[in-house]
């Protein structure tokens, strides 16, 4: 991995062109909004990492549904937020799903081994950075990506 300072809004398109397809399948909205955001990140594992995090929105978040992607700076971090209007998580379960292999409940029948979130936690702290999540039961989930600037 090899950090490095950089613009934030590439890095969230390409996720965003990746995950389109499945995006218009499903029939939702996706907005990335625009930024001029400069972070230190490893591009390459950074977009895996935000990648994981958008295909879960996309996974639990029913058709029609919607999904933002919008990063703002601090005087410390840059902040990547990925909001989704899905499921939400059970609020017993937000401090486990960043576990390897691990599922909830109320998607064991879905898709999915585990191993996205855990694997983007990895890589975020692996370059100095951290993920945090909130959700409410049904009414969505906003994860936040923190990247040292």
């Amino acid at each position: 991995m090899a950090p490095k300072k950089q613009d934030v809004q590439p890095m969230s398109d390409g996720v965003a062109e990746q995950i389109r397809p499945r995006v218009s399948e499903k029939g939702q909205t996706l907005q990335v909004e625009n930024t001029d955001c400069k972070a230190c990140f490893d591009r390459k594992w950074t977009m895996e990492a935000i990648y994981n995090i958008v295909d879960n929105a996309v996974k639990y978040t029913p058709e029609g549904g919607r999904i933002n992607i919008k990063a703002m700076t601090y005087e410390l971090f840059v902040r990547i937020d990925i909001t989704d209007s899905g499921i939400g998580i059970q609020e017993d379960e937000t401090g486990k799903i960043f576990g390897r292999f691990y599922r909830g409940r109320q998607v064991q029948e879905q898709e999915g081994v585990g191993i996205g979130l855990y694997l983007a936690r990895e890589i975020l702290t692996e370059e100095g950075g951290y993920i945090k999540v909130q959700s409410k039961k049904g009414a969505g989930t906003t994860f936040s990506v923190f990247l040292s600037v």
